[in-house]
């Protein structure tokens, strides 16, 4: 995949007032989100500021009330999680969706394995092995074992195989849910570095954490909700941690909602 600029004008995501409530509560209103080809935009926000329910309407789970979805310009109907995947979208959950029995190359290849007899369904282990070496390098993961089970893998090694697996899928964009939680620093350090990869390597991503380090390490842009609206659409090179942190909980100042 050849690596594209992200430039104002490069959209392959909008999101355009997006409303969606819950009863009589309104968990979004009237937000607007762009995502640039080829990077990595940070999503943050307090508890119930509106992060997951946005996700969930991007890949399915939730139809929003009211709003529009453009991918890659055209107007998208996401009204399942097939949709979304067959649409190009790859969410990496907080709790990966890894089976922690099987080992590396099978995860990879779960759902969709390599038959050597389809009726009796005698896997092509070597062959899955050698494509899973090859995905991972593509990411310049450290992982040289793909008969190793997940369950014997470090933490960052663990999320390094969930977006490896994503990635896998030759995606439009992906959405990785807190990837650098509950990690060890020196596993942070690793898992970012693979958040650099997909720049390199032109796949677009939306990064969801509360750790603020984090986002400015690897995010090109940042956009804040609170409450159910987006309060900042902000370039990193452009704030600080304390500029976010005030949109987050002070909503900068005036409260009015911005867009990108």
């Amino acid at each position: 995949m050849m690596k594209q600029q992200a430039d104002e004008y490069s959209c392959i995501l909008e999101m355009k007032d997006i409303h969606k409530s819950f009863g009589g509560i309104k968990a979004l209103n009237g937000v607007n989100l762009t995502l640039h080809c080829g990077e990595v935009l940070g999503l943050v926000g307090d508890n119930a500021a509106g992060k997951s329910t946005l996700m969930k309407i991007l890949t399915g789970f939730y139809h929003a009330d009211s709003g529009t979805i453009i991918l890659d310009g055209q107007e998208v109907n996401i009204d399942s999680p097939k949709v979304s995947k067959k649409l190009g979208i790859e969410m990496v959950y907080q709790n990966l969706e890894l089976c922690q029995n099987m080992n590396v190359a099978e995860n990879l290849f779960l759902g969709r394995e390599i038959l050597r007899d389809p009726v009796f369904r005698f896997l092509k282990g070597r062959q899955m092995e050698m494509k899973s070496v090859e995905i991972l390098k593509k990411l310049k993961i450290d992982i040289n074992e793909p008969r190793k089970r997940v369950d014997r893998l470090s933490g960052g090694q663990q999320q390094a195989v969930a977006i490896s697996k994503a990635v896998s899928f030759d995606p439009k964009m992906l959405i990785l849910d807190e990837p650098t939680a509950n990690l060890a620093l020196k596993e942070i350090g690793k898992v970012l570095d693979i958040v650099e990869q997909l720049k390199e390597h032109g796949i677009p991503a939306i990064f969801i954490s509360h750790r603020l380090d984090d986002v400015f390490n690897v995010c090109d842009r940042i956009f804040v909700l609170r409450r159910g609206r987006g309060v900042a659409f902000k370039k990193t090179s452009e704030t600080d941690r304390d500029g976010i942190v005030r949109y987050m909980f002070l909503d900068g100042g005036n409260g009015e909602p911005q867009t990108a």
